[in-house]
């Protein structure tokens, strides 16, 4: 039996949400003007919250930043970000899961809202390669960032276009999945972990876990104390 286990990164596999933390970490290096930044940074994140998010303004306003430095400062940057923010918020529990249908010879993706700037090498961390990595994806030109969304964006019904498009690669290479199992703690999930043929709910917020208890979906709890 082949299975495709998708796992939501920000506050599902991470402790943290990644896209709001690397503005806090360009805004603590003094790297970006820092009152402006922030506050556009955290209103953003209010909208994703609420699930108002527009998610193409959101990402064409962190690759503002992208596209304003080399990729060898950028990579070096992101670098002291994975050390300071991600390595110690890696959940130990959503470790364990992806071992786990690893070790059941399931097929592992990260699919996550934020950019691949950012996702790429966190996924990198948990052991998951750029193939397995669905995010929303910026435009890359001559090796520097333009400031665009290159595509549509991986957020809410979009993470079912990207995921259609990977299960179709796969069809083509002669493998089909028997079952599809999602985790994620938001909201703005519910699309993806209602295609899956099982929903796992993460720390779900309120209006996830109201609906994952009509849908008799579990709910587990992974944060870290």
């Amino acid at each position: 039996m082949a299975n495709l286990a998708l796992f939501d990164l920000d506050m599902t596999l991470l402790n943290v949400d990644s896209d709001h933390s690397w503005g806090q970490f360009i805004v603590e290096q003094g790297l970006i003007d820092a009152k402006l930044y922030a506050n556009a940074n955290d209103k953003f994140y209010q909208d994703y919250i609420a699930g108002t998010l527009d998610a193409v303004e959101y990402n064409e306003f962190v690759a503002g930043f992208l596209k304003t430095q080399s990729m060898s400062k950028l990579h070096a940057h992101r670098q002291a970000y994975l050390d300071s923010w991600i390595k110690p918020n890696m959940r130990p529990l959503g470790i364990q899961q992806i071992h786990k249908h690893r070790q059941a010879g399931d097929t592992v993706v990260i699919i996550s809202a934020t950019n691949d700037f950012v996702v790429v090498p966190i996924a990198g961390l948990f052991g998951i390669d750029e193939k397995h990595t669905l995010a929303t994806k910026l435009e890359v030109i001559d090796d520097a960032y333009t400031g665009r969304v290159a595509d549509r964006p991986n957020f809410k019904e979009g993470k079912l276009y990207h995921l259609n498009r990977l299960i179709s690669q796969y069809a083509d290479e002669g493998v089909r999945f028997d079952r599809l199992i999602a985790y994620s703690d938001s909201k703005n999930d519910i699309p993806l972990l209602s295609f899956a043929d099982e929903a796992v709910c993460v720390n779900p917020d309120a209006i996830l876990t109201k609906y994952a208890q009509e849908q008799g979906w579990r709910i587990e709890d992974w944060a870290m104390a």
